[in-house]
């Protein structure tokens, strides 16, 4: 119904939420039948004398309710009937959640959301040419808004050492592919992300972990290791990094790039989380350039479904054979991918979203350091994830399959060790499609296994 307008004047809540009730009475009463059009958000704003957003969100809170969905490119229609409210889980049992993904937070403001549909349609207009085959590495305007993205991390490039990928995991795979041949020892963090656990099993490569403290790596393990095993290349997510949430400090880079250096190491730099902090330590491709290759993707800082990355790799002559291994793998990045992220750095989208996964993320970990025993986790108040190292007589396996029969997923240490026996410790993580309330529900049944044995819950499995 293209011409339905509420009466806001019968309610006296938010306007927004008045939108969604007048839309469910206006159901009940058969004023609105289902598949009905509902008027467009900026048409029914003028209409009323309010601002868009505020019909947005009023729009948001009728889907939330079940009442209407949105279509692409066609418009709000009226899809059910008015429900009775869900009961909130029981303290006893929380309402399943999948807290197994490292994930940043997914907005929900609709003027967020607004503009970054702004962002894609915009990118829509030039839809025939994006479909074309275009030359590895990016076009001119894609590297130059990663280069302008890059500036962020203190990093200044030159175009010909900066490659638009298909994601960091091809950008990872082609880089250790370069570096490393099957049974050559490639060296990380001892606890380290699962997924150069995958690339390096796929490419034959002999991963060794490194001995850790508060501090990431320890220098002095890094140089032992480099005498005796000759190694062709270190692993290091430097920033927030998964799982364990560490961040390198700067003297700290500083004393692994000397020890890179000293031993001609070459270093890959996965920076998936270095944007979040809006003031973090210089990234090791900063400090030492000639050495890293670096790799930003965009999946952590902006969205997992954007696959692309920005990779600076240490000289120009290293940029051939890299071009040559990614275009044989994936031909390019998606030209579409590439000019949508293009788009939201050029118009201030992607610094808007970062601040709403900054402040999100703060709120996650404050409800984290709210409810769970306090010593219980480390994490830092930027980081998607907890890493909980779980008190005795909790076994990883007994804590993992006790969470999941509640329908909680958490992940144990397993997949995140690199080499020796795994710690008793899961991650836990607090982003992705998960509400606060979703995760509160979680935590409040996290906190309460984590100060029983297990045999005292298990009757609640």
């Amino acid at each position: 119904m293209a011409d339905w307008i509420p009466d806001l004047s019968r309610s006296d809540k938010p306007r927004y939420l008045a939108i969604a009730d007048l839309i469910a009475e206006d159901i009940r009463a058969g004023r609105l039948a289902i598949g009905d059009r509902l008027p467009p958000q900026r048409k029914l704003a003028g209409r009323l004398g309010i601002d868009f957003t505020t019909v947005a969100r009023g729009y948001v809170e009728a889907q939330k309710r079940g009442l209407v969905e949105s279509r692409v490119g066609q418009g709000t229609f009226v899809s059910g009937m008015p429900r009775a409210e869900a009961r909130p889980a029981t303290p006893s049992r929380p309402a399943t959640v999948d807290l197994s993904m490292n994930l940043p937070p997914e907005p929900e403001d609709p003027a967020l959301i607004a503009r970054m549909q702004d962002g894609l349609a915009e990118v829509g207009r030039d839809l025939v040419s994006l479909l074309r085959y275009q030359g590895f590495g990016g076009t001119g305007a894609d590297k130059d808004a990663a280069s302008a993205w890059l500036g962020r991390r203190a990093l200044v490039p030159s175009q010909e050492r900066v490659f638009v990928t298909p994601g960091a995991h091809p950008a990872l795979l082609g880089i250790l592919g370069l570096l490393a041949r099957p049974g050559e020892s490639v060296l990380c963090e001892a606890i380290t992300y699962p997924g150069v656990r995958a690339i390096a099993a796929q490419l034959g490569l002999k991963l060794v972990g490194l001995p850790m403290d508060g501090q990431g790596i320890e220098p002095d393990a890094l140089a032992d290791a480099c005498q005796r095993l000759e190694p062709k290349a270190l692993y290091l997510n430097p920033t927030l990094q998964n799982p364990t949430t560490i961040t390198v400090p700067e003297a700290r880079r500083e004393a692994i790039a000397r020890v890179a250096r000293r031993f001609h190491l070459p270093i890959v730099e996965d920076d998936a989380y270095g944007f979040i902090p809006a003031h973090g330590p210089a990234p090791l491709a900063a400090i030492a350039p000639d050495l890293t290759w670096h790799v930003a993707g965009l999946a952590k800082c902006i969205g997992a479904g954007l696959r692309a990355a920005y990779v600076v790799v240490p000289d120009a002559r290293s940029g051939y054979p890299f071009a040559a291994a990614l275009r044989t793998a994936n031909v390019m990045a998606s030209p579409l991918t590439a000019a949508l992220a293009t788009r939201w750095i050029e118009d201030g989208t992607a610094d808007t979203l970062l601040r709403f996964i900054r402040a999100e993320t703060r709120a996650r970990q404050a409800l984290a350091s709210e409810i769970l025993p306090e010593g219980s986790f480390h994490a830092d108040p930027l980081s998607f994830n907890l890493w909980i190292e779980l008190p005795e007589p909790w076994t990883r396996s007994a804590f993992v399959g006790h969470m999941r029969a509640t329908g909680v997923g958490v992940v144990a240490s397993d997949a995140f060790t690199a080499c020796g026996p795994a710690r008793e410790a899961v991650r836990v993580c607090l982003g992705g499609p998960a509400s606060r309330a979703q995760i509160r529900s979680a935590l409040d049944y996290m906190a309460h296994a984590l100060t029983q044995a297990p045999e005292a819950v298990s009757a609640v499995m």
